[in-house]
């Protein structure tokens, strides 16, 4: 149950723009929960909508979240569905705070966006103008 769960989340995040997804396995270092998915977005905007559609489509699936927190300043929005835990970034607070690193130990994958069948370390951006002389 738990792998259509998070290849459902992926789809979600990736469908709002999510970017550099992360999933890692905790269920031999923790009690706490089996997994993490760690994303990011690019402003509050963009991290709220995120969450938004994870917990809302998660929920119109039968999948409801036991806690959710961080929807004050959209840093860091957390979504705990007690065997898997969604992480919303901003790009700073997730090089602050770091959880890949934190639990390095635990095995990890970076999701592919089912459309572009890439992962997406960086949301695309437009082409710089070039500056003419």
């Amino acid at each position: 149950m738990s792998n259509k769960i998070i290849d459902r989340i992926v789809e979600l995040i990736f469908n709002k723009k999510g970017y550099d997804v992360k999933i890692l396995d905790l269920r031999t270092l923790t009690t706490i929960t089996d997994y993490f998915i760690i994303c990011t977005g690019d402003s509050d905007t963009q991290v709220k909508a995120i969450a938004d559609e994870v917990d809302k489509q998660m929920r119109a699936e039968g999948v409801r979240s036991w806690h959710t927190e961080g929807y004050r300043s959209l840093n860091w929005v957390l979504i705990d569905f007690v065997d898997i835990v969604v992480h919303v970034f901003k790009k700073e607070s997730r090089e602050y705070y770091n959880l890949e690193k934190l639990w390095g130990d635990a095995p990890s994958v970076t999701a592919v966006d089912p459309i572009l069948k890439i992962p997406v370390k960086r949301k695309p951006g437009r082409p710089k103008k070039i500056k003419s002389e």
